[in-house]
């Protein structure tokens, strides 16, 4: 009888830890496929995160400019909108700057254009040109401009220097750049100015 018991005794408690090894398996199934999925939501979650900043210009060089300038991040995109009244009837560049200083009643605080891979002035979309040359924007006879700019050159508030624009100054100026004269493309006076903050 103390043998029957015993081997009672033995088989209940085999059983008993089977049960808990499978248990723990099939938790640890369950958990793993919990942290799989919470871990693909974030990182979906992520990927379609967007990031915007409006910038306010300000009047410079003693003109009447004003305006919001807007920097919106989708995915690997930046898309910049700009909307600006108080400007001359004609055609304006705007730059960003290495510099996020408007202080300067000129403007001249926010230094000179963004170009952190050293390169020469130009047109963006030929040939060289610095991260900052963005080109020109046409004021309509009410002195009212918008414009719109995308590129994936560009990234908000993220570790790669040569793309983060937050902290860079955004300047509109009196005439046309040109493309070609260099470092600024003859641009004329700074008559707006704004940071990307």
């Amino acid at each position: 009888m103390k043998k029957l018991n015993i081997a009672l005794m033995a088989l209940a408690l085999t059983l008993s830890v089977s049960c808990k090894e499978t248990k723990e398996e099939e938790m640890t199934d369950e958990t793993m496929t919990e942290m799989e999925d919470s871990s693909s939501m974030d990182s979906e979650s992520s990927m379609d995160s967007k990031m915007e900043i409006a910038v306010p210009m300000a009047s410079k060089s003693g003109s009447n400019v004003t305006g919001v300038i807007s920097f919106v991040q989708e995915g690997a995109q930046v898309k910049m909108i700009a909307n600006l009244t108080g400007l001359e009837p004609g055609v304006h560049a705007i730059h960003l700057h290495e510099n996020g200083d408007c202080s300067a009643t000129d403007a001249t605080s926010a230094g000179g254009h963004w170009n952190p891979k050293s390169n020469e002035h130009g047109d963006w979309d030929e040939g060289s040109h610095h991260m900052g040359d963005i080109g020109n924007l046409e004021a309509n006879a009410n002195g009212e401009a918008s414009y719109t700019f995308s590129t994936d050159k560009w990234c908000m508030d993220c570790d790669d220097a040569t793309k983060n624009i937050k902290g860079k100054g955004v300047i509109v100026h009196a005439t046309a750049d040109d493309f070609t004269s260099q470092p600024s493309g003859a641009a004329g006076a700074r008559v707006a100015c704004g940071v990307i903050e």
